[in-house]
C-alpha cells in the first residue's frame, strides 16, 4: 500500500526520510487560511484546530487516492494568553511574533490525520511547552538576520533544528512534536497497517 504525506513540508518529509519511511509527498490543495478563520470564529480550542486542520488536509488528497494512506499534519502555537500565532508573512510580522513570544511559555500542538478512501482512520494530536527566554531587540534583529526568509513558512518563527533552540531556555514535550509532526504515534500504525516491518 502506499503510503503519502499530504504536504511539501521539508521539516515532516526530513523526519519521515530520516525513519526510513517511503513515502510520497502531494500538497493538498485547501484553503487553510479560510478554514481556520471559520473554525477560529467558532470557539474551537488549539488542540481541535490543528486536529481539524490535519484531518482537512488528509482528507483531501485521500479522495484523490483512495487506496493509499495520507498523512495530513498541521502545528500551532499557542501563547500563554490564548492567543494563535500563524506563519509570519514579513520580517516585521516575525519580529512582532518573537517580542510577543519573549520572555513567555507557549504551547505547540503537532497533529497527525490518517485518511483512506477519503475518511479519517486514525488521528493522534500532541503538545510540547517552550519556554522562551527573555529576547533582546539586538537578538531579535540578529536572529532574523541569520534566519528570515527561511523561517516565513515556520509558525513561532523557529527552526529548532538549527538557530531557533537559542530562544528557548527550556522545553517540555517531544522533540518531534516541536518540530511539527508526532512521529512516534505515527510510527506505530504505519507498523500495524504493514507500511512498516514490526
Amino acid at each position: 500500500m502506499k503510503f503519502i504525506l499530504a504536504s511539501q513540508s521539508a521539516s515532516r518529509r526530513a523526519m519521515l526520510d530520516a525513519a526510513g519511511v517511503p513515502h510520497d509527498a502531494v500538497t493538498a490543495q485547501v484553503d487553510e487560511a479560510s478554514a481556520k478563520e471559520s473554525l477560529v470564529a467558532g470557539g474551537i480550542s488549539p488542540r481541535d484546530l490543528a486536529d481539524a486542520l490535519a484531518e482537512l488536509k488528509a482528507r483531501k488528497v485521500s479522495g484523490l487516492v483512495p487506496a493509499a494512506l495520507v498523512l495530513g499534519g498541521d502545528s500551532l502555537v499557542a501563547l500563554d494568553d490564548g492567543s494563535l500565532l500563524d506563519k509570519p508573512e514579513s520580517r516585521e510580522q516575525a519580529a512582532d511574533h518573537l517580542r510577543r513570544m519573549s520572555g513567555r511559555t507557549h504551547d505547540i500542538y503537532s497533529a497527525a490525520v490518517i485518511a483512506e478512501g477519503g475518511r479519517a482512520v486514525w488521528r493522534h494530536v500532541d503538545r510540547a511547552r517552550l519556554h522562551v527566554r527573555p529576547l533582546s531587540e539586538g537578538f531579535i534583529q540578529q536572529y532574523l538576520d541569520m534566519e528570515w526568509p527561511a523561517i516565513a513558512g515556520c509558525v513561532g518563527c523557529f527552526r529548532i533544528e538549527g538557530p531557533g533552540v537559542q530562544l528557548f531556555s527550556r522545553t517540555e514535550g517531544s522533540q518531534f512534536t516541536i518540530l511539527g509532526m508526532p512521529l512516534l504515534p505515527i510510527l506505530d500504525y504505519l507498523r500495524i497497517r504493514g507500511i512498516l516491518t514490526s
